[in-house]
C-alpha cells in the first residue's frame, strides 16, 4: 500500500507540474517540458539531498558538508567544479556549456543558529540549541541546482547553446559570501543571474530589500578592583551603555523605514572588576542605501561621545552589509510567466492541515498554505524588511528573483515554523516548484537572446551614474559569531 500511495503521488505531482503544458502562446513549450521532466526524473535525488542538508544545519562559513554534498552531485551530474572560490572554502561553482550566452544561478545552505526543530506541526527541537534551516535554505541550494541540472541535460542534447553556472554561496546569513566573490571576480562574464527564495507566497519579486551595514563597535578601558580602587578604573561597559542609550534615543528621529538593532557581545566578565572591553554588535537598515550612510554617519559621532564620557576609547569596525535590491521589471516580469504556466502547487489536506497547526500554536490566523501564483506587482511598493547579499549581485549583473512558497503564512520566519516545513513534504514541494520555474526561465534566457538585450538594457539605465562598493573588510571573510 504505501509503494503505491508513493507512485500515486508521485504521478500526480508530475501530472500537476505540466498543467502549464496545456496553455496556449508558452515560448519555447517543448523545452520546458523537457526541463520540468528532467527535474522530476530528479525529485527523489533533490529530496533526499536537501533533507540531507537540513539534517546537517551548518551555520555560516562552516557549511562543509552542506557545500560538499552539493559539490559533488554538481560533479557526478556532468559538471566542471572549482572548489573554495574567493577563499571560501564551502564556496563552489559548477559549470557546463561553452560560449554566450553565460546564465548564471544561485543556491545557499547555510543554518541559523538555536532554531533546530523537528520536521513536526509542534515546536520540538531536534537538538536542543544547536542549528535549523530557518530560512530554508536547504531548499535554496538544492531547488537551484536542480534548476541548472535541467539546462545542463538541453546543452549536452544540443537544444540549447551557451553556459550554465551553479554559484554555491556560503554565509548569507552573516558575512555575505555572495559580496566577497563579486569582490574576487567568480561572477565575471555573466550575463543574466536567477536566484529564489523560500517564502510564504509564490511570487515574481518586484519589491526591493533593505539595504544593510554590519558594525561591531568596540570599547577598551581599564581594569581596577571594582571594590577597593575603582577610581583607578575606566569602565568599557559604561562606555557601552552610553552608546546603546544614545542609540535608542536616537530612535525617535530616524524614518518609520529604518531599524536598528544590536546584541551585546561582551560586556564584562564578574562584577568585582572594572570591565577593560566591551563589545556590541549592532546593524543598521534602510530602504534606501543614502539612508543608511546617514545612520552610520551619526552612530559613529554616538560612539565618538561614549567614549569620551566613559572615559575609554572606542572602534567602529565595518564587518558587512548588503545594498537594497535592484529590480528589473524585464526580467521578473519574464519569471513570472513562468510562474503562471507552472499554475499552483499541488498541497495536500494533510499538509494544510499540518500548516495550521503551525499557525494555531504561533497565534496567527489559521488560514493554511497559500498555493497560488501572486499577481504581478508593477508597482509593489516599499520592503517588508529583510537584506540579502543577493542584493549586492543585482547591481552588478541582472538579476531574476522568485519567491516560493514553503510554509505557512503569517507564522515566524527565521525560526522553528520553517525548520519543520523544510524537512518535510511542504518544503519539498515548493524546492521542485521553484526549480521549475527557474528552469523555464532560464530556457526563455537561452533560447532568446532578445530577452537578455532587453534585460541588459533595463540594468543600464537603472545603474547608471551609479559606483558600487562593498560594504566588506579587507582580508578573507570571518564569521562575527562566536
Amino acid at each position: 500500500m504505501k509503494n503505491r500511495f508513493v507512485l500515486a503521488a508521485t504521478a500526480f505531482a508530475f501530472s500537476a507540474s505540466l498543467m502549464g503544458a496545456t496553455k496556449t502562446g508558452v515560448a519555447h513549450l517543448t523545452e520546458k517540458n523537457a526541463a520540468v521532466a528532467a527535474i522530476e526524473r530528479n525529485r527523489n535525488a533533490m529530496t533526499a539531498l536537501s533533507d540531507e542538508i537540513w539534517r546537517y544545519a551548518e551555520t555560516a562559513l562552516k557549511e562543509t558538508r552542506s557545500s560538499t554534498a552539493l559539490a559533488d552531485w554538481a560533479e557526478k551530474k556532468g559538471f566542471r567544479v572549482s572548489r573554495g572560490v574567493a577563499g571560501m572554502p564551502t564556496a563552489f561553482v559548477a559549470e557546463y556549456g561553452e560560449g554566450k550566452p553565460v546564465i548564471g544561478i544561485m543556491g545557499e545552505y547555510d543554518a541559523l543558529p538555536g532554531v533546530s526543530q523537528k520536521a513536526q506541526a509542534t515546536q520540538e527541537a531536534l537538538e536542543s540549541g544547536a542549528a535549523g534551516h530557518g530560512c530554508g535554505h536547504n531548499l535554496f541550494g538544492v531547488g537551484s541546482l536542480g534548476a541548472a541540472t535541467a539546462i545542463r541535460d538541453l546543452i549536452a542534447a544540443g537544444k540549447l547553446k551557451g553556459t550554465i553556472r551553479f554559484f554555491g554561496t556560503p554565509a548569507e546569513e552573516a558575512v555575505g559570501g555572495k559580496i566577497y566573490m563579486l569582490r574576487d571576480g567568480v561572477f565575471k562574464d555573466v550575463d543574466v543571474m536567477l536566484a529564489w527564495h523560500p517564502g510564504v507566497e509564490t511570487q515574481s519579486d518586484t519589491k526591493s530589500t533593505q539595504a544593510l551595514v554590519d558594525l561591531m563597535v568596540e570599547f577598551k578601558g581599564r581594569s581596577a578592583h571594582a571594590a577597593f580602587d575603582p577610581w583607578n578604573g575606566r569602565s568599557a561597559t559604561d562606555g557601552m551603555e552610553i552608546f546603546t542609550f544614545a542609540v535608542n534615543m536616537m530612535r525617535e528621529h530616524i524614518r518609520p523605514s529604518s531599524r536598528m538593532h544590536y546584541a551585546i557581545v561582551n560586556g564584562g566578565e564578574v562584577p568585582n572588576v572594572v570591565p577593560s572591553s566591551a563589545r556590541v554588535w549592532i546593524w543598521l537598515r534602510d530602504n534606501e542605501r543614502d539612508v543608511v550612510e546617514e545612520m552610520l554617519g551619526r552612530v559613529r559621532k554616538i560612539a565618538e561621545g561614549a567614549a569620551l564620557a566613559a572615559g575609554v576609547e572606542s572602534t567602529v569596525r565595518m564587518q558587512g552589509g548588503d545594498w537594497n535590491m535592484l529590480v528589473n521589471m524585464s526580467g521578473q516580469r519574464l519569471a513570472w510567466k513562468n510562474l503562471d504556466w507552472l499554475g499552483t502547487i499541488p498541497f495536500t489536506d494533510d499538509e494544510q492541515r499540518f500548516a495550521r497547526t503551525i499557525q494555531r500554536d504561533t497565534n496567527v490566523k489559521q488560514e493554511g498554505l497559500v498555493a497560488t501564483l501572486k499577481e504581478f506587482e508593477e508597482k509593489p511598493g516599499l520592503p517588508e524588511g529583510g537584506s540579502t547579499d543577493v542584493a549586492d549581485v543585482s547591481w552588478n549583473i541582472p538579476t531574476i528573483h522568485l519567491s516560493v512558497t514553503t510554509a505557512p503564512k503569517g507564522a515566524p520566519w527565521h525560526a522553528w515554523p520553517v525548520v519543520a516545513c523544510g524537512g518535510m513534504s511542504i518544503g519539498h514541494k515548493g524546492m521542485m516548484h521553484a526549480s521549475k520555474a527557474l528552469a523555464a526561465t532560464m530556457v526563455d534566457l537561452f533560447a532568446d537572446p532578445k530577452l537578455i538585450t532587453e534585460i541588459r538594457k533595463e540594468f543600464g539605465e537603472k545603474t547608471r551614474g551609479t559606483k558600487y562598493r562593498q560594504y566588506i573588510p579587507d582580508g578573507p571573510p570571518v564569521s562575527p559569531r562566536p
